[in-house]
């Protein structure tokens, strides 16, 4: 199916300020998390999202803050969904793109699961850890998906994969800035040619796959990662390492700044209790899960 790729944005910085303001209007007051969240950034997302049309923007943002008001992902804590990382098959990546952005990897083949209220859980953490941990002036985040060992008898359920891209793009809009899908094998496809129809126009257009022997495709990649961090399973020169225990470590040091961050202050001792470790015993710098360039 032809897909039409919008083109339509708010280039002029006043006509932004200006839809700003009158999707905040639209929104009418609000409160506790829902103010916070509704940042005039969050708000130029929404919008950017929806081709910078309020009413649309409105319905998109109600539908997000009626969702985060049921589905809570800024409680969700490592202790909850480790289970569904022990073999890393999603983890924050210790390196950035080359536009500072964090980097997800994605290892559909390590599936450990059969769950998908938790492997959807686990997922949403994972993007709010990464947004947790944008520096500053930086929106978005990549992903890049490794296919090793991955088949079809051991790939997520179709319905699972449609109410992850829902969540991706419906609550958590240009929050993705591409997603490389490297060397996936021929029966990919088949799945592919289903999942594919889940994507709105915007998102589609950020997948892209990428083939050792199609030099365009490897081009692109590397144009948005430098060689010397990209892991060697996308074709880089570093070794990608998953340790689950150093990565629980650094999630659970996470988990404290997240309930500072939104006022769970009075859980902190539950917090460090549950995930097995003290203030003290947290690392203070991220665990490298690959070397980081010379």
């Amino acid at each position: 199916m032809f897909r039409k790729k919008h083109t339509h944005n708010c280039q002029d910085n006043d006509m932004r300020d200006e839809k700003i303001k009158e999707l905040e209007t639209a929104i009418g007051p609000l409160s506790g998390r829902s103010l916070q969240y509704c940042s005039h950034a969050c708000l130029a997302r929404y919008l950017e999202a929806r081709n910078w049309n309020v009413d649309k923007a409105k319905k998109m943002l109600e539908e997000s803050l009626k969702w985060r008001s049921t589905f809570k992902p800024e409680e969700i804590r490592w202790h909850e969904v480790a289970n569904e990382g022990e073999t890393g098959k999603v983890f924050r990546a210790n390196f950035h793109d080359r536009s500072g952005r964090p980097v997800l990897i994605l290892r559909p083949g390590k599936q450990n699961t059969t769950s998908a209220e938790n492997q959807i859980r686990h997922l949403v953490y994972l993007i709010e850890n990464a947004i947790l941990n944008l520096p500053n002036g930086v929106e978005q985040m990549s992903w890049l998906i490794d296919f090793t060992g991955w088949s079809l008898n051991a790939n997520v359920p179709i319905r699972t994969a449609r109410e992850c891209a829902n969540v991706l793009q419906n609550h958590y809009p240009e929050r993705l800035s591409i997603a490389f899908l490297y060397s996936p094998p021929r029966i990919f496809e088949a799945f592919w040619k289903v999942v594919k129809y889940f994507l709105d126009a915007k998102t589609f257009q950020k997948v892209k796959f990428v083939y050792p022997n199609k030099k365009d495709s490897v081009e692109l990649m590397r144009s948005f990662f430098d060689v010397d961090n990209l892991p060697a399973e996308f074709g880089g020169h570093a070794k990608m390492q998953y340790d689950h225990e150093e990565f629980s470590r650094m999630m659970a040091q996470d988990d404290v700044k997240t309930a500072s961050l939104w006022g769970f202050d009075d859980k902190l001792s539950h917090l460090c209790s549950t995930n097995g470790h003290s203030s003290a015993d947290m690392v203070t710098e991220p665990i490298p899960l690959a070397p980081p360039a010379s």
